[in-house]
């Protein structure tokens, strides 16, 4: 079963006083918790094997979650007395994730984006890790985001060209985390520049339903838009 882990530790500064009480990936939008979405979409997708990071209020998303099973899966949990931010939380998970190539996503984003599509990008990296590294998938650059973050040529994110935006799904082998000590704080970014630098990361353009939610306005819309009923 491949591995996933879901990236739940932030504290959500922008959404409160919402996430005072609540972690942030518990928030509801149409009936069900944040998380609750990715959790389905990526069992969905064949990724049953799944390891949830947290810090703030993270034995609310324990108890919510429970041990994975209702979802077809199994969840165990990473728990960062002091979150961690995104490389340092994918460091402190590793024991978890197993030797092979696993994807990351962030809990607070909604997607429609086809986590089985990654099977061959799993396979490519446990192929050939010293060639191939790591994938991201990219969305066109959101209104709240303009600049975008990095681009793609033939195939391999760069660093130059037209941005496009990082959407917070991406598959890595574990080998590079290796080198960051457990209980560091690191962000993924710009720490995973210097894979792409190094030519080690494809990438992708998803040009459906995405939404990284992160202000109380963002999640508002995201609950109407999925509360619709559908024709």
């Amino acid at each position: 079963m491949a591995h996933a882990l879901i990236l739940a530790a932030g504290r959500g500064e922008r959404m409160r006083p919402l996430t005072d009480k609540v972690p942030k990936p518990l928030l509801g939008v149409g009936g069900r918790a944040l998380i609750e979405w990715q959790v389905e979409r990526l069992v969905a997708g064949g990724f049953a094997e799944l390891v949830v990071n947290h810090s703030h209020l993270g034995p609310m998303i324990e108890a919510a979650l429970g041990d994975g099973r209702r979802f077809g899966a199994t969840i165990r949990y990473s728990h960062e007395p002091r979150a961690l931010e995104t490389a340092g939380g994918v460091a402190q998970a590793l024991a978890m994730l197993g030797e092979e190539p696993f994807a990351v996503v962030s809990a607070d984003i909604h997607t429609e984006f086809d986590y089985a599509t990654l099977a061959p990008r799993i396979a490519s990296i446990a192929r050939d890790p010293a060639r191939h590294c790591a994938h991201f998938v990219l969305v066109d650059n959101p209104p709240f985001h303009p600049d975008g973050d990095m681009a793609l040529a033939d195939g391999l994110v760069q660093r130059d060209g037209r941005k496009l935006t990082y959407a917070n799904i991406a598959v890595f082998h574990p080998a590079p985390f290796r080198t960051i000590a457990l209980g560091t704080a690191l962000k993924l970014f710009p720490w995973a520049y210097r894979l792409v630098d190094e030519g080690r990361v494809t990438g992708e353009r998803y040009a459906g339903s995405w939404d990284n939610i992160g202000t109380p306005d963002q999640l508002a819309s995201l609950d109407r838009r999925l509360s619709k009923p559908r024709r």
